[in-house]
């Protein structure tokens, strides 16, 4: 994987994929890679190990029988494609197939939230809701491309199945220094330090939260950015660390339904816990569909864009106990 990379520089993360699965293929004999047509980023792993990769054509649905038929005979199965259709027209497949049996199948895919400009038939808006309520399921969403590599290592000595979302993952921002943070499955990552209040995000959304939490350095207050870039299972003493050191002020940023993503993860684990908060603010996508745009345009439209972004903030750290 590259290491040359530093923050603030761009890199796809389909080519970390790519490199990635290829050297992973010659350590683990038993990987497999699947595609339902969507391969141009594995042909590194398709040229090396071409009795071990299968594009099975538009048919998520086989796609994903086909890897849980693979995984029953010991293997490891990478299923890589887009993930509107690998989350909802593989739903079935998914819950019945792979996490039924607790297999190790590893769903990798791209065009999650509102990237793309595909329009609401080609939007991951619902995926993380639904990942998350599968039994066995471990759920990611990454927004550092140098942290794909990372977390597709680590899935490879896991026993059940897991989902790790991306964006379109052509041009992404570098948001870590190689090695500045310990990236581990589970764990939060603390990407900036703060004691006023809380900004849980994942995926596409952590630089935004970033860029928010430096607009409000410039009033003296102090934000603290979480990368909760594992959805489930959910880094629950971050959360109520946070909610005891940024005096209970949280505000979650997402590029997903504001109801039944991260900010109802945390919502359930505040409610579970009995934690107390000054003030919790969702920032998501409405009740809606979303409708054509780039995704920063979407973003703005329905009200999680970066000056709501910042204005969210600016209300929680004003908040009244």
């Amino acid at each position: 994987m590259p290491t040359t990379f530093t923050f603030g520089e761009f890199l796809g993360a389909r080519s970390v994929i790519g490199s990635t699965l290829a050297e992973l293929g010659a350590e683990h004999p038993n990987l497999w890679v699947l595609t339902p047509d969507i391969g141009a980023t594995l042909v590194e792993f398709r040229d090396k190990f071409p009795d071990r990769f299968i594009d099975v054509g538009l048919a998520e649905q086989a796609c994903v029988g086909i890897a849980a038929g693979l995984a029953y005979d010991g293997n490891i199965p990478v299923v890589s494609g887009m993930l509107p259709f690998l989350s909802m027209r593989a739903l079935e497949q998914v819950r019945s197939d792979v996490c039924y049996p607790n297999l190790p199948v590893k769903i990798i895919g791209t065009h999650g939230g509102l990237v793309g400009n595909g329009g609401s038939t080609h939007y991951a808006v619902e995926d993380l809701a639904l990942m998350c309520a599968l039994t066995n399921m471990t759920v990611t969403s990454i927004g550092d491309p140098l942290m794909v590599g990372e977390i597709i290592r680590q899935s490879m000595t896991m026993t059940g199945p897991i989902y790790i979302r991306l964006a379109v993952g052509k041009k992404d921002k570098v948001l870590y220094e190689p090695g500045e943070h310990d990236v581990r499955i589970g764990k939060g990552i603390v990407a900036r330090e703060g004691t006023d209040a809380t900004i849980f995000t994942h995926g596409t959304t952590v630089a935004q939260a970033l860029d928010a939490a430096d607009e409000l350095a410039k009033d003296g207050r102090s934000i603290r950015v979480v990368d909760m870039f594992t959805l489930k299972p959910i880094d629950e003493e971050l959360i109520v660390r946070c909610a005891d050191e940024t005096d209970g002020r949280f505000v979650v940023l997402e590029d997903h339904l504001a109801y039944g993503g991260l900010a109802s993860r945390i919502a359930d684990v505040v409610a579970d816990r009995g934690v107390r908060l000054t003030t919790f603010e969702r920032l998501g996508i409405p009740q809606v569909y979303a409708g054509f745009g780039d995704d920063e345009e979407l973003r703005n439209k329905h009200g999680y864009g970066p000056a709501a972004t910042v204005a969210a903030l600016r209300r929680a750290v004003s908040a009244q106990h």
